[in-house]
């Protein structure tokens, strides 16, 4: 009776571990961006480089990457209030990105090679 009850619950600790294996997975970051999120990706760039505020950008994004499945979280939570000014189809849009590990590194990417002269080649 006792052997029924230890295979019993080996048998639940296996699901219960099979089914947390992947409960905090996130995507691969080598699917593609779709060309609107890349199109916004560079949206912001440029308005950043324009505003001549390409290194502090760059600085701030580097130091908070880890957490920006937070700030998706959060934006999804002001949407309503950002609503106001901002487009809710655009607040959705950078909160989903934000859920992507490889979103913000694209996104220095980005801006390092909008802010870069004209001239300049890679090294």
């Amino acid at each position: 009776m006792r052997s029924l009850f230890k295979g019993n619950v080996v048998e639940k600790l296996a699901k219960v571990r099979a089914g947390l294996r992947h409960a905090f997975a996130v995507q691969p970051e080598t699917e593609p961006l779709a060309i609107e999120d890349v199109q916004l990706l560079e949206r912001i760039a440029e308005t950043v480089v324009k505003r001549g505020m390409a290194a502090p950008a760059t600085m701030f994004l580097e130091s908070m990457g880890p957490m920006n499945f937070l700030g998706s979280q959060a934006l999804h939570f002001i949407t309503p209030i950002i609503d106001c000014v901002c487009s809710t189809k655009e607040v959705e849009q950078v909160a989903r990105l934000l859920e992507r590990r490889d979103t913000v590194t694209r996104l220095i990417a980005i801006i390092e090679a909008t802010s870069a002269p004209k001239g300049a080649t890679a090294q």
